[in-house]
């Protein structure tokens, strides 16, 4: 009996030492990336591209109305052949406003993970040299949808993240 007790106080006791050592941190990225002067620039930069494409989109959308007002305003005995191909012409041109855009959608998704990214890196590696430095075991988001409660020895590191980064 007392070697089982032993035996379970050497496996215990290890695990007792290290929960006690465990440190776990929280990190609102999305504050810090609001904050972070790359971030207003992307933002910028994916405005004004998608101003472009809303401004063609309109251009599109104009020449579209023509086509229809122009199929509206056909007479009734107009020539079959004539109504034919306005309404392949019209309904061509609703197809390729679709994949107008579809291909702006795409291109402004591609513009922003590419401007967004690098931002995304530099907060995780300097969360992660926080951690490191201050001996965290773990650092989770701080999302009050997620996280319902945290006390210590849970630290909210957002504050140390925004210093290693130098924003205030």
């Amino acid at each position: 009996m007392l070697k089982k007790l032993l035996l379970v106080a050497a496996v215990l006791f290890p695990m007792l030492a290290s929960a006690q050592t465990l440190k776990i941190g929280l990190v609102d990225t999305n504050e810090i990336f609001n904050k972070m002067p790359e971030t207003a620039e992307a933002q910028t930069k994916v405005a004004e591209v998608s101003k472009k494409y809303e401004d063609e989109y309109g251009k599109l959308g104009e020449e579209m109305k023509r086509m229809y007002d122009e199929l509206q305003a056909m007479s009734n005995d107009e020539l079959p052949a004539i109504k034919e191909r306005k309404t392949r012409e019209f309904t061509d041109y609703q197809q390729k406003m679709q994949q107008f855009e579809n291909n702006a959608m795409q291109d402004l998704q591609k513009l922003q993970a590419d401007l967004m990214g690098p931002i995304m890196q530099k907060i995780r590696t300097a969360v992660e040299a926080v951690g490191k430095e201050n001996g965290y075991s773990l650092i989770q988001e701080k999302n009050a949808q997620i996280t319902l409660y945290y006390d210590s020895p849970v630290v909210d590191i957002t504050n140390d993240v925004k210093a290693k980064l130098g924003l205030k």
